[in-house]
């Protein structure tokens, strides 16, 4: 037996040192000299590889050489910052697909806030926001283990799967004294980013997510504003997580004049880029609000935070979530991927979002979740889940029916709150009786419009 162990151990010291090398390869190749930073990054490589090493010689356990390494670049992000994070071959995969609109999962969008794992947003028509999950709940546990220490990218691992399938989430919620529990069944989350409608004769515009076709898209609806002779804007950002870059831009400028700075970023050694407006000659000075919350992040504060620096629009809402970072996705040559914080954006004004957020002009809260005398059951005694039965979700084009078939019961938070309806819960019926901030953006667009025409004093 100790001589077959003896030439395993060999290739097992090998494989690191071999690893080593090459990684010192790559940096010496890219203009490294071979004193001061190399020589630094050289001994803390050599000891990491004796690490390696004893793990592969000792641990009770065999173990793998590309999880070990796979595991030691996670651990060496993580410490970072919570959005810098590895992605497997099967990751880096799926994340060029979502960026396109479509993926499979719960449809929550996530991030960290008081080191805590927090939901940015739910996603539109999906099961998490059928269920009831709301922007700014603390996700303390999925499937019974801890989200504690767990990196951004492993947390959406493992709310993803199979459609059909199940994933329980244990949520903390401000001002509810016990965890929530709910049962989500996974869907294909087909995202619509761009969804519109004539409200009392007010263009209402809502963008669920800044996705590849979300610059074109508006481009369209808001053509169709000015073929209606539509006189006034209202832009709903609320509960959008972000996305692309360039799709902010794209839907910025379609606001703003040509040459207009929309944003710029700030990295390492203070290297500045700037995107400006092209100038798309869609929208005049016409009045405009938009309408941001908690659940605004990342390219929805581009946008609002652009459009309110030079006055363009009145900024209506609660204060965004304040994700002011940019990622760069890096592909690997094994197929996987880096997604890598490096900059931070700034609002033409040079203002900072990161950990801040875009504060409203004018502030609006929605009201406090409402006691009701059994869980999962509204006001008027009916069943959750025969209520969404009844009045499902509705997007443009395409029902989406409750995953189960037999409504929402299973998601149904069990702490005997119902949370007020979510902006565009039954999408093309905005209810503005229930939806005080979209209520606050109609009467100040009408104010507008009798205070214009009001005659002048001679």
């Amino acid at each position: 037996m100790e001589m077959e162990q003896k030439p395993r151990q060999r290739r097992w010291v090998l494989a690191p040192m071999v690893m080593v090398a090459l990684i010192l390869g790559v940096l010496l190749g890219k203009g490294w000299e071979r004193t001061g930073h190399a020589t630094e990054t050289y001994e803390e490589l050599k000891t990491f590889s004796e690490v390696l090493t004893q793990v592969q010689k000792s641990y009770v356990d065999e173990t793998k050489a590309k999880d070990l390494v796979q595991g030691a670049i996670r651990g060496m992000l993580s410490t970072l910052d919570p959005h810098s994070a590895y992605m497997t071959p099967e990751m880096y995969k799926e994340m060029q697909v979502e960026t396109k609109g479509e993926f499979g999962g719960v449809g929550i969008q996530i991030g960290v806030k008081e080191n805590r794992l927090a939901v940015i947003a739910p996603i539109e028509g999906t099961p998490a926001h059928r269920a009831g999950v709301k922007a700014g709940d603390f996700i303390t546990k999925v499937n019974d283990e801890t989200t504690k220490d767990l990196t951004l990218t492993d947390a959406v691992q493992k709310m993803r799967g199979p459609k059909g399938s199940k994933v329980n989430l244990t949520i903390q919620r401000e001002g509810t004294p016990d965890p929530l529990q709910f049962t989500l069944v996974r869907d294909t989350i087909k995202i619509e980013s761009v969804k519109s409608k004539v409200l009392d004769n007010i263009g209402y515009v809502r963008l669920t997510q800044f996705q590849e076709s979300t610059g074109r898209d508006l481009s369209k609806v808001l053509k169709q504003f000015k073929e209606q002779k539509l006189q006034s804007t209202i832009l709903d950002l609320r509960n959008n997580p972000g996305g692309l870059l360039t799709a902010s831009v794209e839907v910025s400028e379609q606001f703003l004049p040509g040459g207009k700075l929309v944003v710029y970023t700030k990295g390492r050694e203070s290297k500045k880029d700037e995107w400006i407006a092209k100038g798309k000659d869609q929208m005049d000075d016409s009045p405009m609000i938009i309408l941001i919350n908690e659940g605004s992040a990342s390219a929805s504060e581009i946008v609002a935070g652009a459009l309110q620096d030079y006055g363009r629009a009145v900024i209506v809402g609660t204060t965004s979530f304040g994700k002011g970072s940019v990622q760069t996705i890096l592909p690997l040559g094994d197929g996987s991927g880096l997604r890598l914080t490096t900059a931070k954006y700034y609002t033409p004004k040079g203002r900072s979002i990161q950990s801040t957020g875009i504060t409203p002009d004018i502030v609006v809260k929605l009201p406090a979740p409402t006691t009701v005398a059994k869980a999962g059951e509204t006001k008027s005694g009916e069943k959750d889940g025969e209520a969404k039965q009844a009045k499902p979700t509705v997007v443009p084009g395409k029902d989406q029916p409750a995953p189960n078939g037999k409504g929402q019961d299973e998601g149904t938070p069990k702490n005997g709150t119902t949370p007020p309806t979510p902006p565009g819960e039954v999408f093309g019926e905005p209810s503005l009786e229930q939806d005080v901030q979209l209520q606050k953006a109609v009467e100040m667009l009408k104010t507008w419009k009798i205070f214009k025409e009001l005659p002048r004093a001679s």
